[in-house]
């Protein structure tokens, strides 16, 4: 494991088996510029972990265990994150890390997990498009917004995959000034203007949303 400087801000990425590579990624790339944050993945068990279609491999450098008291969480999501609403280790650590922690986040269906950690209750959230339902029965009020923001709770949630970089450019704002989120925005050029405008449900069609549904299912 890297050594993590005294005075830095700590974040911490937790891994699962099946999670989605951006949700993480994303944000890392983002934290990672700021000389001052240090970035661990961390999880049941420090090795490999590999995303939800197996074709990629990321480190954890510590178990939860090891990293009781992150200044920052980064929950990211997959289709991993459904066996983890039942894992009492990772919902014991969110709630204590959450204690002290500067702000609690996650990206997609990591939200799921803050839910069943009880961070949620109650409270406005958002996660990918098409669990909105599975978030609500965990206690949580869905919107369709790309970040939803509880400062006073300490609490930040991203919607799907990409919304991650949003999420952590703000993050950063918060933990320092505008100029250090736009220092960031540059670094990793992060400019968007895709070939087709159809990164929201309600912007396609019929045709999309199958097409959707049938990468969806071949991917399980």
């Amino acid at each position: 494991m890297n050594a993590r400087h005294p005075d830095h801000i700590q974040v911490a990425i937790p891994l699962f088996p099946r999670f989605t590579a951006l949700d993480g990624i994303g944000p890392y790339e983002v934290l990672q510029r700021i000389p001052d944050i240090d970035v661990t993945f961390v999880g049941h068990e420090r090795g490999e972990v590999r995303s939800e279609n197996g074709f990629l491999g990321i480190t954890c450098d510590a178990t939860f265990e090891e990293m009781p008291r992150p200044d920052i969480i980064v929950f990211p999501g997959g289709v991993g994150t459904r066996p983890l609403v039942r894992d009492d280790r990772v919902l014991d650590w969110v709630r204590t890390a959450h204690d002290t922690t500067r702000f609690t986040t996650s990206v997609c269906t990591g939200s799921f997990v803050l839910a069943a950690a009880g961070l949620l209750d109650g409270l406005t959230a958002t996660t990918y498009w098409s669990v909105y339902p599975q978030l609500e029965r965990l206690g949580a009020r869905p919107v369709a917004d790309r970040v939803v923001e509880h400062l006073d709770r300490r609490i930040i949630t991203a919607a799907g995959v990409s919304s991650g970089i949003d999420m952590a450019l703000r993050l950063v704002e918060l933990l320092y000034d505008r100029t250090a989120a736009e220092a960031c925005q540059l670094m990793i050029e992060y400019d968007p203007q895709p070939p087709f405008d159809a990164g929201a449900v309600h912007k396609v069609g019929d045709e999309v949303l199958t097409r959707v549904a049938e990468y969806g299912a071949l991917r399980q």
